[in-house]
């Protein structure tokens, strides 16, 4: 089935497991990335870490695991199954709340801002390697058409470069990293 047509917890359970598919290729946890000034160990921190503190914000604790630092792989793993144990706990469908996010059911709020962002990191880790994931290119149309009409809030929130233009004709894949910034055709 299509990432799409998953709910939020089997959308997340698909999308970390990927993830994990392609920590586990890394060979070289210094190697630069997509994102500028970022090496493939700095992903994982990312996402680790900068979820952690989005739930926090909102009054919701994820337990500690592994430091990135010390095991990528672990702190992963650990992150990952924490995140997915609220998508499958009955706390998925309470109201969250984000000083900055506002309100939202936990499971979209974990969908919406965290998902998706996994999603579209495990191509930047791939490509620190030298690889190309196969993403669903359906989920990555979605992700585009629901980014492109706030295009401006985006970019405003310095979370995002600037587009990089690529062919109309691309792949979705293609055209999402684009527009988040990325060169799909460079090595």
């Amino acid at each position: 089935m299509a990432l799409a047509e998953l709910d939020a917890a089997d959308r997340h359970r698909a999308v970390a497991a990927g993830f994990a598919d392609v920590i586990a290729d890394v060979s070289d946890w210094e190697a630069p990335t997509p994102v500028d000034g970022w090496v493939a160990r700095d992903v994982v921190a990312h996402l680790v870490d900068w979820f952690t503190g989005f739930l926090d914000a909102g009054g919701v604790r994820l337990p500690g695991g592994p430091a990135v630092a010390d095991d990528p792989a672990a702190a992963w793993s650990a992150h990952a199954a924490a995140v997915q144990e609220l998508l499958d706990g009955p706390s998925a469908r309470e109201t969250f709340t984000h000083p900055m996010a506002g309100e939202h059911r936990l499971a979209d709020a974990v969908d919406r801002f965290y998902t998706a962002d996994v999603f579209m990191h495990t191509w930047d880790l791939a490509r620190s390697q030298g690889a190309t994931p196969d993403l669903d290119t359906a989920y990555a149309q979605v992700l585009l058409d629901g980014m492109i009409p706030i295009d401006e809030l985006l970019r405003s929130s310095g979370q995002y470069g600037p587009a990089v233009d690529v062919p109309a004709d691309a792949d979705s894949v293609s055209r999402l990293m684009g527009f988040v910034g990325r060169d799909p055709t460079a090595g």
